[in-house]
This record gives structure tokens, C-alpha cells and sequence, in this order.
């Protein structure tokens, strides 16, 4: 129910495919793409994590693993006072398209792709932060990985990034993306339906706009009416997962929707004060616990917890997510698949790779996303740095609405 008025086929591999069918809807740019059951359903853990940037990363069977007892009129526990981590960093956030273990309700698919893929760059004076989405079905080269039985994959050329995850897991996904951008990725983490579900409702829910009535029985989301919600739970994970609600019902315009709500996170929780709070952020922690599996770089909490508190002074306006910038592949060799934009996905790579602050313009929310109608932050544009015309995305203190099909 809205909070406050406003106007205004499983995901299988097909038999005889080396690759999962692509997961766009059509677009006059992009062309007809098969529409199919599987959804990024891991952007929601990855946008709880990524939009306090890594509040919810924690070490799996490290803190669960813990034995207490607790004794009869002890005091309540006194926590240290954790500081920022030192320098910029850069944090692999992945989302998996696993029902094993996820519980009822999902259809059955016997394969794991990682269909969410976002990169978090945070500056090296934590004055900006970037939020780099890849879209799923983008085809990049692919290093020689290290396979589950211990053996080396061959190298690959133009294969789906989702496909990635199947190769060489966690690590393979960061090497693949390491080598399209030029960053090192020194941690990632990964996440499922459940704790992605588990995570938006630690946050206390948050609230997000469409712009029309928002129902898509294809994901259960249902929001019968235009204006504000606040979602948590297995709601805010299905309008996560939703695609053939939105936009023109391809996987970029989902990407753009998923960002309305990164933004509204981040916003709910620089005024929640969860960043300047530890006890809140080892919450958080201790519900991802359970639900993450993390690189060894990652094996501390104290430095996750120094990693979300490194965000806690960047304006919501140096805060950007951005759609990593893509063209159309070749139709008759790669239908349906997308492929990186030669000028602006370089330039994009070189600003990281130097920690060159940049933004987007103004009204390039995508085609998932458009403005409120109400701007929260404080520049024109919004955002730090030089504006790059042609990418598609928004900043945090940009307050956008998600565009209902």
C-alpha cells in the first residue's frame, strides 16, 4: 500500500546451447529477446550491500560459527570503536540464480548463473564512490579459470558474463571483470534469493516510487497503485526481480529500475545514521552472515564494518550508479547479447582505474527510471567530477521513480 501520494521458461541451458538464451525483453535498440523465468533476484543483496556499500558483507561460518552463553545480569557487550579502512577499494558484489536451499516458491533450474553483477568503486580520500551494473547477457573474453574438479578452463572469447559463475565460480567472475576494466578487485561477495530477502527487511525496508500501478505476476510483485511504497522482505525481492513490469521490458531497463531503489537505500540509510552506527552495521553483518559466501579477503569483520564506515562522509550527490556502457552485438552471430561501448566503456575503466571522480547528466535515469518530480541532492546535474554524456544511471541524491510498463 502506498505511504504517501504522488502524482505522477526457466532459466536453463537450451539443449544443444553453449549459452543461456539472453534475458533482455525487446527493444527498439537492442532487438527481440526471448523473454524467460530467471531474474536477477541477487541485484537486491547487492544493492542492500552496495548502497551502504558493503554494510551487509560479513564472513560466513565465521561469526554463525560462534558459540555463547549468555549469564544472568551481565552487562550488555561494549563494541570497539571501528575506524574507515584506509585508501580506496573495490568490492565485487554478485548475485546467483540458485534455488537450491532458497525454499519454496521459485521455479526449479538446475543451473547457477551469476545474473547480477556489480562492481563498487570507492575513491581513495572516500570523497566518491561508483556503482558499476553489468548487464548479464554482456560478452566479454573470458581468462583461464580455476574449475571446481581443480582444473584450468580454457580461455574464452565473447562469452556471456553470466555464464562466468558456472566456469570458475566467485573468483572467476572478479578475474573476468578484472580484465574488462583494468581494476583490481581485491573482495567479493555472493548472494542468493534468501538472504537477499533477509537483508532488505534488516534494513528496516525501504521506499521507493513507481510512476504507475506496478503488477508483474511473473515475479509476484504487486503494487496497485502509483506513488510511494516501502518494501522489505520477499516484496522488495520481487521487484528486484521484476523485468517484464518495467520499462520497455529488457534486462538494461530492470538495471535502471534496481537503481531507483540502490538510491533510495543509500538515502534511507545515510538518514537512519546505520553508518555512523557499528552496532547496526555488525546487525546487519550478522544477518548476511549466514547468507554470503565471501572471498578470504573479506574474513574480518571489523574491516567490513570499517569498509561501510568509509562511505559514511561521501555526499549522496558523489554517490553514482551507472549501467556499464554498451552497444548492440552482432545480430546474426550474438542475438539478443550486448557488448561494451568501445569509447565510453574505456573511458569509464581509465576514470577508475586513475580514481577520477565523474557523473552522469541529468534525465539519463534509463529506460526503467525516470525523475519524481522532487531532487534531493544539491547540484543541478548532481554528482562529483565531469559529466559523461551517454551514460545511463543516476546519483543518490537523485530521487527517481520506477517506470511501471
Amino acid at each position: 500500500m502506498a505511504s504517501r501520494a504522488k502524482p505522477n521458461a526457466p532459466d536453463l541451458y537450451d539443449s544443444g546451447e553453449e549459452f543461456p538464451t539472453p534475458l533482455h525483453g525487446r527493444r527498439k535498440r537492442l532487438g527481440g529477446w526471448k523473454l524467460l523465468t530467471t531474474t536477477a533476484a541477487g541485484l537486491v543483496g547487492v544493492l542492500v550491500v552496495s548502497a551502504g556499500l558493503v554494510v551487509g558483507l560479513t564472513v560466513q561460518n565465521l561469526q554463525s560459527s560462534l558459540e555463547t552463553v549468555e549469564l544472568p545480569g551481565a552487562p550488555a557487550p561494549v563494541l570497539p570503536n571501528i575506524g574507515e579502512i584506509d585508501g580506496g577499494f573495490n568490492v565485487l558484489v554478485v548475485g546467483s540464480d540458485t534455488r537450491e536451499g532458497q525454499g519454496e516458491g521459485f521455479e526449479f533450474v538446475d543451473t547457477e548463473l551469476n545474473d547480477v553483477n556489480l562492481l563498487v568503486h570507492v575513491s581513495e580520500n572516500h570523497d566518491h564512490a561508483v556503482v558499476v551494473s553489468f548487464p548479464r547477457d554482456l560478452l566479454l573474453d573470458v581468462p583461464a579459470c580455476i574449475q571446481p574438479d581443480g582444473s584450468e578452463s580454457k580461455p574464452r572469447e565473447m562469452a556471456p558474463l553470466n555464464t562466468t559463475m558456472s566456469i570458475g565460480g566467485l573468483p572467476c567472475v572478479a578475474s573476468t571483470l578484472e580484465q574488462a576494466t583494468g581494476l583490481d578487485i581485491g573482495y567479493a561477495g555472493l548472494m542468493t534469493f534468501a538472504g537477499v530477502a533477509q537483508l532488505s527487511t534488516a534494513v528496516g525496508g525501504v521506499e521507493i516510487c513507481v510512476d504507475a500501478p506496478l503488477v508483474d505476476p511473473w515475479s509476484g510483485i504487486n503494487l496497485p497503485e502509483a506513488g510511494f511504497h516501502t518494501l522489505e522482505g520477499y516484496e522488495a525481492l520481487a521487484f528486484l526481480r521484476t523485468r517484464k513490469g518495467v520499462g520497455d521490458g529488457s534486462d538494461l531497463s530492470r538495471i535502471s529500475s534496481q537503481q531507483v531503489y540502490m538510491s533510495a537505500l543509500v538515502r534511507t540509510l545515510q538518514a537512519d545514521g546505520v553508518l555512523n552506527d557499528v552496532g547496526k552495521l555488525y546487525g546487519l553483518a550478522q544477518v548476511a552472515a549466514n547468507t554470503m559466501v565471501l572471498s578470504t579477503s573479506l574474513g574480518s569483520l571489523d574491516v567490513m564494518v570499517a569498509m561501510a564506515r568509509a562511505l559514511r562522509g561521501i555526499p549522496n550527490d558523489n554517490i553514482v550508479f551507472i549501467q556499464y556502457p554498451v552497444l548492440d552485438a552482432d545480430p546474426e552471430l550474438y542475438p539478443g547479447r550486448v557488448i561494451p561501448h568501445p569509447e565510453l566503456a574505456q573511458d569509464v575503466s581509465e576514470r577508475l582505474q586513475s580514481d577520477e571522480a565523474f557523473t552522469v547528466s541529468a534525465g539519463s535515469e534509463g529506460f526503467g527510471s525516470t525523475s519524481s518530480g522532487e531532487q534531493t541532492s544539491e547540484g543541478e546535474a548532481g554528482g562529483a567530477g565531469d559529466v559523461l554524456d551517454g551514460l545511463v544511471g543516476q546519483t543518490a541524491g537523485d530521487e527517481t521513480c520506477t517506470v511501471a510498463r
